[in-house]
């Protein structure tokens, strides 16, 4: 955790000093270091530089500066250990000592636990001291340190692992730690970047503005520049103690896989996934690295913030970041004092939130309120990139789709859509999963998906995963806790606050303007039903898209009439041509029926005895559902004609795509349908006897 809010209690506030005359600072060392953090007097602050000039990933200078510097840093992390099950085995094999000790002091802590859930069980009080029990399952995680910190945060994203109870309590866990002593962190600045501290800081604040459970955070002053700077240092030691902790939480998890039929997933493979990100937060440089990609991929938009990397300050234990001024975004009254809206920042995390998960697919994997910030701006900053995700493509959509059939309530494909998202093996057998998802869905969507409560969803769907033999994904394991922690921020605000209905505009348009083929088969799924179009579904997408600032009525013109005339969309174009002729049909009677009701009575008597219906041989009902998707076309035409880029040009391209020879074929039956359809109209009012007029003027 990167910390950077100075308005949080017991944080320490630094007034950046000046640089120091090197004759002064070099007598001693440890004079130097005290006067260093010590130094307040007030210095002017370099100019922020023009952002056109800022490498997306860099902390000041041209690009190829900022590359040098990257690969300096990289080059001081190049002894960088990374996860190998095997390594560990290998070095903690042959030290049966240390092992033991630490296991004892686990199985101490961990078996007591165990003995009390047993007996819980054998007393039939299992399901009723759950809570107490999840509470107590923190508590002893905290206790053993950071390792077991981390994979309580990690438990708490596993509905496949663990009951409600326990999510709820995990998810609580915080990683901050004691700080470790002052010198050792300025000890490993000096050694990690070869330079005296003196030389690097005009000042560093004189002791830690946070501390995480991999490391600890100070402010400081860069001497080369004036920037202030946020420099985190790894915590002494952390390699070799979550090294053994991972040595012996493997060999449990062979156990459990082995001997532990009630737990499904792979237990292993899950611990090697988990540690291998372990050991990739403690490389401060890859760190840098995923901020600079997150930079390039999500701060296009004005709302989100990210820092640069100082990469000639950066090392595989010690990284440097530009500072930023900020607020946590679970102190609310903080926020509101700046003149800013919780629930406005919360509403920019989620879109951002979507757009990593769902566009690009990587994705900031511990988004918790220590991590985002609000700044005095009303910008949101994210920050602590050491652990981080990525959405596999296929998965993407596949997610997009499975909204798409909870809102048509369709079960069996919700059910298959797990295949694709890899929760399921080809070979597991969906159907008697329908009946539990049935069963949750129909009580929760009693009202609409909009209303639905987000951690309400995860609840009830981590209760089927934990029934079933599901193993979800890291990736989607991280998805609920990104969303979940968003919702629980809103509803500090805003009780009623659903993210599902924030989602709304970006899931629609999607739907809408992307031409990936899942998608396309999706919105056809949406927007067909028993052989009908259903307009509603329509309109509502397009409102709910034109909310978001992204949406352009171009983009859902065009994907749409490519996969109408593509070659395979006969089945389609039937379904079209049938819709379009009863819209014809609709606009044309529709604007007789305007026609008709414009003109003076006596001549409407004279027409029709005052009666629309016998000329156009329908009746009231008829008539009344002819205007009514009349003007639900116009209000679709409406809603695409407001659109932010909405131009009469926009339909040059799709005339284009209609000059195609499938797009002349398919006007030509439309053409023709809608002739036919009025003909018959026509003839019957031609061809009706006049008994049948008299039968129906007396009746009328």
């Amino acid at each position: 955790m990167l910390t950077m809010s100075l308005v949080s209690p017991g944080s320490h506030r630094f007034d950046p000093g000046p640089c120091f005359r090197s004759n002064a600072v070099r007598t001693r060392a440890a004079r130097v270091k005290a006067a260093l953090v010590e130094a307040t007097p007030r210095i002017t602050v370099p100019a922020k530089r023009d952002i056109t000039k800022l490498l997306a990933a860099g902390g000041g200078g041209d690009r190829t500066e900022d590359l040098q510097a990257e690969a300096r840093a990289m080059t001081r992390a190049a002894n960088f250990t990374t996860y190998s099950s095997e390594l560990l085995a290998a070095k903690y094999g042959s030290r049966p000592i240390k092992v033991v000790q630490r296991t004892l002091e686990i199985l101490i802590a961990l078996g007591s636990f165990a003995l009390k859930l047993y007996l819980d069980q054998r007393k039939g009080v299992f399901d009723g001291n759950k809570r107490m029990r999840a509470i107590e399952l923190r508590k002893i995680f905290t206790r053993l340190g950071p390792t077991f910190v981390k994979l309580g945060q990690g438990l708490s994203t596993r509905p496949d692992l663990c009951p409600p109870e326990f999510l709820d309590e995990l998810s609580e866990l915080q990683d901050a730690l004691p700080t470790f002593p002052d010198a050792e962190a300025f000890s490993c600045i000096e050694k990690e970047l070869g330079l005296p501290l003196d030389s690097i800081y005009s000042s560093i604040s004189p002791s830690p503005i946070a501390a995480a459970s991999l490391g600890q955070v100070y402010k400081a002053q860069l001497k080369s520049s004036g920037h202030i700077v946020a420099v985190k240092v790894q915590r002494p030691g952390i390699e070799e103690a979550i090294g053994l902790d991972f040595y012996l939480i493997r060999g449990l998890g062979i156990f459990i896989n082995k001997y532990v039929d009630i737990i499904t997933s792979d237990v292993v493979a899950l611990i090697d996934e988990f540690a291998r990100r372990v050991y990739q937060e403690l490389n401060y440089v890859q760190e840098g690295q995923n901020a600079r990609r997150f930079k390039k991929l999500y701060a296009d938009k004005e709302e989100i913030l990210v820092p640069d990397i100082f990469w000639d300050y950066t090392s595989g234990k010690v990284l440097t970041m530009e500072w930023v001024e900020g607020v946590k975004l679970n102190e609310q009254i903080a926020i509101e004092r700046q003149g800013l809206k919780v629930l406005d920042l919360v509403n920019t995390g989620i879109q951002c939130s979507l757009r990593q998960l769902l566009e690009y697919g990587y994705f900031h994997a511990d988004p918790h309120p220590g991590n985002l910030l609000a700044t005095p701006d009303g910008k949101l900053a994210f920050l602590d990139f050491g652990m981080m995700s990525e959405t596999p493509e296929e998965a993407r959509s596949a997610i997009i789709g499975h909204v798409v059939h909870m809102v048509n309530r369709d079960y069996e494909a919700m059910a298959r859509d797990y295949y694709a998202l890899d929760f399921l093996s080809p070979d597991v057998d969906v159907s008697p999963i329908v009946p539990a998802l049935q069963n949750f869905f129909d009580d929760a969507l009693s009202y609409t998906v909009s209303e639905l409560n987000f951690k309400t969803l995860v609840d009830g769907l981590g209760a089927v995963f934990y029934q079933y033999p599901f193993n979800v994904p890291a990736y989607y394991a991280l998805i609920l806790r990104s969303l979940t922690v968003l919702e629980g921020l809103a509803l500090y605000a805003d009780p009623n606050f659903k993210v599902l209905a924030a989602s709304y505009p970006y899931f629609a348009k999607r739907l809408l303007t992307d031409p990936n083929p899942y998608l396309r088969d999706a919105l056809i799924e949406l927007l067909f039903k028993d052989g009908r179009f259903r307009w509603n579904r329509l309109e509502n997408l397009l409102e709910e898209g034109s909310k978001d600032r992204d949406f352009s009525a171009k983009d859902a013109l065009q994907p749409v009439l490519k996969l109408l005339l593509a070659p395979d969309g006969e089945v389609l174009r039937v379904l079209v041509i049938k819709e379009a002729v009863r819209v014809t049909e609709a606009v044309v009677l529709g604007t007789v029926i305007d026609t008709y009701n414009s003109i003076p009575v006596p001549m409407r008597n004279l027409i029709s005895n005052g009666n629309l219906a016998k000329p156009l041989m329908a009746n009231d009902m008829e008539i009344q559902s002819l205007i009514e998707l009349r003007d639900q076309i116009y209000r679709i035409w409406g809603q695409l004609s407001l659109s932010r880029d909405f131009d009469p040009m926009l339909l040059q391209p799709i005339v284009q795509v209609l000059q195609q020879p499938e797009a002349r074929s398919l006007g030509g039956r439309v053409i023709g349908g809608i002739t036919q359809r009025l003909a018959a109209r026509l003839l019957q009012q031609l061809l009706r006897p006049p008994s049948s007029t008299l039968s129906t003027s007396s009746t009328s």
